[in-house]
């Protein structure tokens, strides 16, 4: 992989002896990186030490735990995609074809963006990429107490994440309603070609699917939500547990889909009904 690639690379400069006794650009900046690096992983080890105990350490662990598992999932919902990996398959702003991969280069640009931030002040955050990484624009990095852990670009980009798959969830809206105005076409001809909005609100609902999508998604907050040891049963959703078990409450998830998701995804169905036949 082209990660790899990238890190070997590294390595075999910093390694490389030159014919003279002046160090090149490229031995500098192999050394520069390497040496980063190194006070990364000091830091990594050392200074959390001083003031964070085992317990809480294995708490973050555990934790880092279920965000594989779930990254995991998500990358399982789509293909290979082989030629996201492959080099020399996208195209630079002269239109000449790049060495890199999409996935490198999608990679490199997302770090930089994030080192803006600061993620990489945060002393378990490693970029895959160190070179061209800018001056950060964020407050130093502390372990800090009270809800505020100084990690501000992680905060940031799992809000984005959040953000960004509610606004995909609720704009996929529109294939509903096409799928919807298919298979009733007639009725919705006729309701589009007068503007009504409400009449198209209440044909396009159904308050018993409705229902299911907001038990569903509570459910899964429950069993996705939990905290799992090897000492007690696994949990498959009790309605009367207490919402202080769950990283998150169950209940918040089921009226984020009540007062919000579908609202606004009915919101899309219906705008976009009413350009359907233009």
């Amino acid at each position: 992989m082209a990660i790899r690639k990238a890190t070997a690379h590294s390595k075999s400069s910093f390694g490389s002896s030159s014919p003279s006794n002046t160090v090149t650009p490229m031995a500098a900046h192999s050394i520069y990186t390497y040496l980063l690096f190194c006070n990364a992983i000091t830091l990594l080890l050392v200074s959390p030490c001083a003031g964070i105990g085992l317990d809480t350490v294995r708490n973050f662990l555990t934790r880092e735990e279920d965000t594989i598992v779930f990254s995991l999932i998500e990358r399982a919902k789509h293909p290979l995609n082989l030629p996201a990996y492959e080099e020399h398959a996208c195209f630079g702003p002269d239109g000449r074809r790049r060495n890199d991969s999409f996935v490198e280069l999608f990679v490199r640009e997302s770090e930089e963006v994030q080192a803006k931030a600061g993620r990489y002040q945060s002393q378990e955050e490693i970029p895959f990429f160190h070179s061209r990484m800018p001056f950060t624009l964020a407050p130093p990095y502390n372990f800090t107490t009270n809800g505020d852990d100084g990690n501000y670009a992680v905060t940031a980009a799992s809000d984005l994440a959040c953000l960004q798959a509610l606004s995909r969830r609720i704009n996929y809206g529109r294939y509903v309603a096409e799928v919807k105005f298919r298979g009733h076409q007639q009725r919705y001809t006729a309701l589009i070609s007068s503007k009504d909005k409400d009449a198209l609100m209440k044909l396009l609902t159904s308050e018993a699917q409705e229902d299911v999508v907001k038990r569903r998604v509570e459910k899964k907050a429950m069993v996705f939500g939990q905290d799992i040891t090897l000492d007690e049963p696994t949990e498959t959703g009790d309605m009367n547990s207490s919402q202080s078990s769950f990283k998150i409450a169950p209940s918040v998830v089921y009226k984020l889909y009540d007062e919000w998701v579908i609202p606004l995804t009915k919101n899309v169905e219906v705008d976009y009904l009413l350009h359907r036949l233009d």
